[in-house]
């Protein structure tokens, strides 16, 4: 089961990587297994920070991110983080048809 969601979140990493080329050397080095010293801090930092959104610099963006961050080292947040990924990406194709035929 954890297989599972560890592949789908892989294959979420690689579509934002090809979506977004700009991307892809972040989501590589994202996914460096020395990083996981890194990626845990950071992940919690970003979520902490999130929560303070409503001050300057820091955002609300900063949870989802964070949360991204850390599911790929805690099997936990797979399933939750990859689903939410698939959801956004249906919406964004689901808005840019609509606006590609004139909002009908």
């Amino acid at each position: 089961m954890r297989d599972r969601h560890r592949r789908r979140l892989d294959r979420q990493l690689a579509a934002l990587a090809r979506r977004f080329p700009a991307l892809r050397g972040l989501v590589g080095l994202a996914e460096a297994r020395p990083g996981v010293i890194l990626r845990l801090p950071l992940g919690l930092l970003l979520v902490a920070g999130g929560f303070l959104g409503f001050l300057p610099i820091l955002g609300f963006w900063m949870i989802p991110l964070g949360l991204l961050i850390l599911a790929i080292d805690l099997p936990l947040l797979r399933p939750g983080v990859s689903a939410a990924m698939i959801r956004g990406r249906r919406r964004l194709a689901l808005w840019r048809r609509s606006r590609r035929n004139g909002g009908r």
